[in-house]
């Protein structure tokens, strides 16, 4: 699947930052905004999803992580489910960095998209050999 404009693909990290206005949320902004306008495509994968929500339930309670999960949905994303291309190409992955599951899935999803990876996750330096990524300043706390 090749896209004629550029991608990106948001982390959780990424997410996070946008919705809890942390530092580097000025960058997720600009490209949600450049993507309403139809000039880049943004990709969320599954795994981000429930990420977002296990963390905002922990942190707060369920109805706020509800609540996040229906203003992604909202966002100029595409949310992108699992495939057997995504399972096996997070699966190499895996099995070849020592990374989370959900991290895997989501450089697998930046592999096959050829898209760039917005973060603030220390845990994607590992693979910056296999993917092209975008780093947000990252929590000093």
């Amino acid at each position: 699947m090749k896209e004629d404009k550029e991608i990106f693909i948001l982390d959780t990290s990424a997410i996070l930052t946008y919705i809890e206005d942390e530092e580097g949320a000025e960058y997720v902004e600009n490209i949600l905004v450049t993507a309403e306008k139809g000039d880049v495509v943004i990709y969320v994968c599954f795994i981000s999803l429930t990420e977002v929500f296990y963390i905002t339930m922990q942190e707060k309670d369920e109805s706020e992580a509800s609540s996040r999960i229906r203003l992604i949905q909202s966002l100029a994303v595409r949310i992108e489910e699992s495939s057997e291309s995504l399972n096996l190409g997070a699966g190499r992955i895996k099995a070849t960095n020592s990374i989370s599951l959900a991290d895997a899935y989501i450089a697998g999803l930046c592999q096959e998209l050829g898209g760039v990876l917005v973060h603030k996750d220390p845990e994607f330096e590992k693979l910056s050999s296999l993917i092209r990524d975008y780093r947000l300043p990252y929590k000093t706390s």
